[in-house]
């Protein structure tokens, strides 16, 4: 391994071999069933004729595969062929989501970005001398610290270097050994790197993100993204929960670390900010936007089940047999809720209370249902509870299996629909063209 000690240009050199350029503005699409990859592909296309160049990334987490019981060819297969059948000729990308050295072998075909996920390396000890001599190649950061666009000065003492490397340097190593085995797998086809360190406790501090960032210089990861943990709560499917004053600010001072880091270390001049279980956190869209017009950044938002849940919103808004199939589909999941919360428990926030009864539910008009998923807040008879439980109970539908896929294709116009709105309206618009 070659350190990058004060100049950039070794490790910028090392860098740019396996590094593929990100675009400033990209959506992570997630897609469970790989049946909506055109209906996602269409929200990009009317944000470019609305002036706005957004890249898809279909992802698509080894977990959900398994679950779901498909490999990551499909993926590749749905984007690809949404891409050619739409025309679409800018870029685009699959993403491998959350894997690790375990689990990216099945990925590497399939895949041109790879979200590298350590956050159970992270407070695990690096190997004996490892912080001290991190500690030693980064006399930078002794005393007083002010970063260009943030009001306030940190203090980072020798120990304090050291404690943060104490908590991240091992991590950061991983991704390390986790980049270099992709890079080897795939013969120097260039690729977009993210590294995910958002399930983790608390939010990392402007100089923990700089020092976590000088580590992955130093490991020649060309990172292009990166997933900090922000302040609040990120529940899949519903809004944020949490001081959007406190998020805006750690969002600002994150791109201010960024381009730092970016300026200091020798990384890819397109580095972003990442955000994770990013779809439907309508209250921080206004925010994210302002930081992002006001920095001139680019951001990556990965949204991820919110196509799932317009998939049944689609199927129950069509009536008749797609309707029904939707309350199949509540009905199941309330009756397996501990089965499908357990693996998201520290993501929801589900008042089981406030669940409706499956004998309510199948007693719903197609209105009643769509109403209740449909993630409107100003509308009396939504439900967050019952959207967070359809939101993690997308394994009653993989065991419906063709049933559910036939249903899907049956009713693709409604469901299409669905998909775009939610996507554009609701998430594109309000981030990337600053329209609520």
């Amino acid at each position: 391994m070659h350190h990058n000690t004060n100049t950039n240009t070794n490790t910028q050199t090392t860098m740019m071999n396996h590094y593929l350029k990100f675009e400033k503005y990209t959506v992570g699409v997630g897609d469970r069933f790989a049946h909506q990859a055109a209906a996602q592909l269409q929200a990009c296309i009317l944000a470019a004729q609305s002036g706005v160049a957004i890249s898809p990334t279909w992802n698509k987490s080894n977990r959900e595969h398994n679950i779901i019981g498909s490999e990551p060819a499909s993926v590749r297969a749905a984007a690809d062929a949404a891409v050619k059948a739409a025309g679409w000729a800018m870029p685009y990308y699959v993403d491998a989501d959350h894997i690790g050295l375990q689990t990216v072998d099945r990925f590497l075909d399939a895949s041109d970005f790879f979200t590298i996920d350590v956050a159970d390396y992270i407070g695990k000890p690096a190997g004996p001398g490892a912080v001290e001599a991190f500690a030693d190649r980064h006399p930078e950061w002794s005393g007083n610290l002010q970063l260009a666009g943030i009001d306030r000065r940190f203090d980072i003492s020798r120990g304090e270097v050291e404690r943060i490397a104490g908590k991240y340097l091992y991590a950061v190593q991983e991704a390390g050994k986790v980049y270099r085995h992709i890079v080897a797998a795939k013969g120097g086809t260039p690729f977009v790197t993210e590294i995910s360190l958002d399930e983790t406790d608390l939010p990392q501090t402007p100089p923990e993100l700089l020092i976590i960032l000088a580590a992955i210089a130093d490991e020649e990861i060309p990172i292009q993204t990166i997933a900090p943990k922000f302040t609040g709560r990120f529940n899949k499917g519903v809004d944020y929960v949490g001081d959007v004053a406190q998020f805006e600010r750690e969002f600002n001072e994150d791109l201010c670390v960024i381009a730092h880091a970016i300026q200091r270390y020798g990384l890819p001049d397109t580095l972003k900010l990442s955000v994770h279980s990013g779809s439907d956190k309508f209250s921080i869209y206004p925010a994210m936007h302002r930081a992002l017009a006001k920095h001139g950044c680019g951001v990556h938002l990965k949204t991820a089940g919110t196509t799932w849940l317009e998939e049944v919103i689609g199927l129950a808004e069509h009536g008749g047999e797609g309707l029904q199939l939707a309350k199949e589909i509540y009905a199941e999941a309330l009756a397996h809720i501990d089965e499908l919360c357990a693996p998201y428990a520290t993501v929801i926030d589900i008042h089981r209370a406030k669940l409706p009864t499956a004998a309510e539910v199948n007693a719903w008009t197609s209105e009643l249902y769509v109403r209740a998923l449909r993630h409107n807040q100003s509308d009396p008879l939504f439900n967050a509870n019952l959207r967070q439980l359809l939101h993690v109970g997308f394994k009653v539908a993989a065991k419906l299996g063709p049933r559910y896929l036939q249903a899907l294709c049956a009713y693709e116009a409604s469901v299409a629909k669905n998909v775009t709105a939610n996507l554009y309206e609701r998430h594109l618009k309000p981030i990337f063209l600053g329209r609520c």
